[in-house]
């Protein structure tokens, strides 16, 4: 694997951020840690249960309080979920900034430029911060051209 890249997955397609997961559990495998951060998706016990199992060289963070999809959320109660998604984010910008870990996954982010709840040059910020060693994984369905900018690879997933 390697070191210092920027990794994005995006599209309709599934499969992304099972692939995102794989590069943490192939990084695992070299002895070095890893980070995911999930926005946007609903609660899902059983792999929350699946990933404790995997720290110390994985960690597995989600601020979403709901336990629906953010996009399933009625509008009142997507305001609210929006403080908890900077959260995350703020979170995510903290871990890369201080090169806490080899790789972070930043799962569905993509998804909080095109719902605005973060801007591109929020995001670009981050991207830039990241220490030379460090990998970041970026997944979501559509990708904005002032991200791609900053990829050193770019996966397209799609159904066929």
């Amino acid at each position: 694997m390697n070191n210092g890249m920027i990794k994005i997955y995006y599209g309709e397609g599934h499969g992304k951020s099972t692939a995102a997961i794989g590069n943490a559990l192939q990084m695992a495998s070299t002895g070095r840690e890893s980070v995911v951060i999930e926005f946007l998706k609903s609660r899902d016990e059983r792999a929350e249960r699946f990933y404790k199992r995997l720290e110390p060289e994985i960690k597995f963070f989600r601020f979403a309080k709901a336990e629906e999809c953010f996009a399933d959320l009625p509008e009142d109660q997507k305001a609210e979920e929006i403080l908890n998604l900077r959260n995350g984010f703020n979170y995510g910008k903290k871990v890369v900034s201080t090169g806490g870990c080899s790789l972070v996954v930043l799962d569905e982010i993509l998804g909080l430029v095109d719902l605005g709840v973060i801007t591109i040059d929020e995001l670009n910020q981050m991207l830039l911060a990241k220490p030379d060693d460090m990998e970041i994984i970026c997944t979501g369905r559509v990708l904005n051209d002032g991200v791609r900018d900053f990829a050193d690879e770019i996966y397209h997933i799609i159904e066929e």
